[in-house]
């Protein structure tokens, strides 16, 4: 069984900065394609950033240039950085990974931005 772990939300203002890590523990191996996602509306979830296991990133078109995710293979984490940051992205984020074929998400953790 694998557990991811969110940290790193919080209260910020608009224009501020968070960063959010994601540790993955457990039976882990080989941690595949991770990402993050956050609610958008109900229990629906929206891609936020994903990152293979070689470093190659994806973003969705309203964090480019803004976020960044990154990962330290040897820790089993992975990061979210989170710059100018907007009152419209308050809510929850939300860690996932692969790992060999399971899929797993992490808790959630909030993160408001204040105007």
């Amino acid at each position: 069984q694998v557990q991811l772990v969110e940290s790193g939300g919080g209260l910020v203002q608009a224009g501020g900065s968070l960063r959010l890590s994601c540790a993955a523990s457990g039976s882990i191996f080989n941690i595949g394609v991770a990402g993050w996602y956050r609610q958008v509306s109900g229990k629906q979830r929206g891609l936020v950033a994903t990152i293979t296991s070689g470093g190659n990133t994806n973003y969705a078109d309203s964090v480019k240039g803004r976020f960044t995710i990154s990962r330290d293979n040897a820790k089993n984490t992975v990061y979210l950085q989170m710059n100018s940051l907007k009152p419209e992205d308050t809510t929850v984020y939300y860690c996932n990974a692969w790992v060999g074929q399971y899929n797993y998400w992490g808790q959630g953790t909030q993160v408001t931005v204040s105007s």
